[in-house]
Order: C-alpha cells, then structure tokens, then sequence
C-alpha cells in the first residue's frame, strides 16, 4: 500500500492552497476569445516545414501543399469556372471563385459583422480586431498584422512588379491586380450595380460607385474638411496641401504627386497609345479620353448642368460650361494677367506675345 503523500512543509502547503483560491481566470470577452483563436491557430503553424520548392525555395508542412504551389510554375489551371470560363490551379480558388458571381459569403466576423468568402480572409480581418501587427517594414518603420501585407508594401520601396500580363507585357506588384487588369482584356465584369445595372471588374470600384447613389464620403481632409468617396481621392488631395510630388519622370526630370499621373507623363516620351476604340479603331493613350471618344458613337451624355439642365458627353466640357454661370476664370496669362474659362483659349491667347 503506497503511503500518504505529505507535503515537506505545512505552510507552504497552505500558501499554494490560498494563492490558487485568489487567483481568478481572466474575463472573456468576444476580443479576448478570438485572440486566443488566433494564437491558437499561430501554434500550429509552428509545425515544422519539410518540403521545399526547388524552383523558388518555399517550404511546406505537407506534400499536397507542395504539389498545389508547383502549378504556379507551371502555369496549369485544371479548374475552370463554367460562369466566366476563367481557369485556376487549384479546385479551392475556384470554389472561392464561384462565390463572387453568387454573393456567397459563409464567413462572418463575431465582432464587427464582416463577411467574407474564404475562411483565410477572416483569419486575416481578425488581425485587425486582436492589434497584433508584429510585422515591420525595414524601409519606413509601418507595421503589418500578416508577412503577405508586408511584402506587397515593401515593393512600393523597390519597385518590384512580378506578376506580368501575358497580352500586353504590363506589370503588377498584386496578382489580384493582374487579374483585374487582365478583365480590361476579356471584357469580364462580374460586379454589378443593382440600382443602375453599371458593371465594374473590382469590387472595390463597385463599393466606391454606390457611394454616388447614397451621397456617403466617408473620406474627409483634416485640413479643409473636403471629403472624399474613396481613400485614394483623399490621399491626392493631401498633396495639394503639401504640395508634395514624388514621383519623377526618368527622361525629363518633371515631377508628380501621382503615381498614375507619372505613368501618362511617360506616354508622352514613348508615344504609347494602350487605348483603342471598338468601333473606329482609334487609339490614345488615357482611358479616360476613349471613354468621352466611346459617347460620339453611343450619342451619351451623362453629365448634365445643375443650372441650366444642358448635358454633355464629357465632364471637361461640362466644368467649362459651368463657369458661364459662376464667372469663374481660373487659367490667367504668365505674361499681362489676362485671365480665361480655358486653359485652350489660354494657351491660343499665349501666342500673342510671342
């Protein structure tokens, strides 16, 4: 018969009992819960990885995950999509695919509501709720809740762009920008608008277009207190406050506050016209213009003055007009101060002095 276990000591015996009697487990509030969830999940991706990509050196915890990545190298897209015939390499992308034409989204945030189509992207949006960014970007010092966050920012600073359409050479620094990019190509919109039936290749353009049905911007200047539909729209307009522009032309040294506007710049060196009309054929070199080129073969006129109901079919047109009712002169003469409705009629009144 084993003898009684008797502790060495009385008080501490009874110093261990009171100290377990006071402690008491933590609250548990929905943040807290779900942060033990995500701790939990970061455990197990601590299993040590065993099988290594000889191509790009990636290393995975399981051979199916393995040969899964091997069709990126390869370029083989099994899986196609019977909706809009886009193919992927593995049958969970396009599981995942299918949704957007279905709206499914099976996966919701206890916190704060948010949908989402993959489990993986909700893993990701609880980062955001949890704080954890435990991922520094070594060129600024910003911090990223996921190693993919900071490795899409870090090609800001370098410049990378490693994923490359296919028919016409451009480069992207997001694969999901590829494939938004590559529906300018197939004519693909499957994110459409239920109040006015406009289709859009990106969600997040589908988003911003329904805030000019409810008048919603969210986006406002600190400074001047404009406000703004989209984040983007917010960030250019900061720069006229500063004043900043940094990004500079290769070939002439001229400098812009935008990036998208550095890229036009450049067409004017190469004489690229990326643009070509269906109808006609004709080519330019912005989109916007072969949008307000598309409406002299539809005959549309979207925009319309608010003073005097007339419509036009480009909004330049219809800025100009606007300043037959306001006075409004905002091009003036570098050389008497002559002031014009059109930087056109500026620049033919320029010749004068010459």
């Amino acid at each position: 018969m084993e003898a009684a276990f008797e502790p060495k000591n009385q008080r501490e015996c009874d110093e261990r009992s009171d100290f377990n009697q006071d402690v008491k487990a933590p609250a548990t509030t929905p943040h807290h819960r779900e942060k033990n969830k995500l701790q939990k999940k970061k455990k197990i991706c601590t299993v040590k990885k065993q099988y290594y990509c000889e191509q790009c050196g990636k290393v995975f915890s399981r051979n199916t995950h393995l040969l899964s990545h091997m069709k990126i190298h390869t370029d083989e897209k099994p899986y196609q999509c019977e909706q809009c015939e886009r193919r992927f390499a593995r049958k969970s992308d396009l599981t995942a695919h299918v949704k957007i034409h279905t709206g499914e989204k099976p996966y919701h945030c206890k916190l704060c509501g948010k949908k989402f189509i993959r489990n993986s992207s909700l893993t990701m949006h609880m980062m955001i709720h949890s704080d954890i960014k435990p991922h520094m970007c070594e060129y600024c010092g910003k911090t990223f809740s996921q190693k993919s966050y900071i490795r899409i920012h870090i090609r800001m600073h370098t410049g990378e762009k490693p994923y490359q359409c296919k028919l016409c050479v451009k480069r992207f620094a997001q694969k999901g920008d590829l494939h938004s990019h590559q529906r300018c190509h197939t004519g693909e919109k499957p994110y459409h608008c239920e109040q006015c039936k406009k289709s859009f290749t990106q969600k997040n353009k589908l988003n911003i277009h329904m805030r000019t049905h409810t008048g919603e911007k969210p986006y406002q200047c600190k400074l001047c207190e404009k406000a703004f539909v989209c984040a983007a729209g917010l960030n250019d307009h900061i720069m006229t406050h500063t004043g900043e522009k940094p990004y500079q032309c290769e070939k002439c040294g001229k400098r812009f506050s935008l990036s998208g506007t550095l890229t036009i710049h450049r067409r004017t060196h190469t004489d690229e016209k990326p643009y070509q009309c269906e109808k006609c054929g004709k080519i330019f070199a912005r989109i916007c213009i072969l949008r307000s080129h598309m409406t002299t073969h539809t005959g549309e006129k979207p925009y319309q003055c608010e003073q005097c109901g007339r419509k036009f079919s480009r909004k330049g047109v219809l800025q100009n007009h606007t300043r037959t009712h306001t006075g409004q002169k905002p091009h003036q003469c570098e050389h008497c101060g002559k002031r014009f409705t059109r930087s056109s009629t500026l620049n033919k009144h320029t010749t004068t002095h010459w």
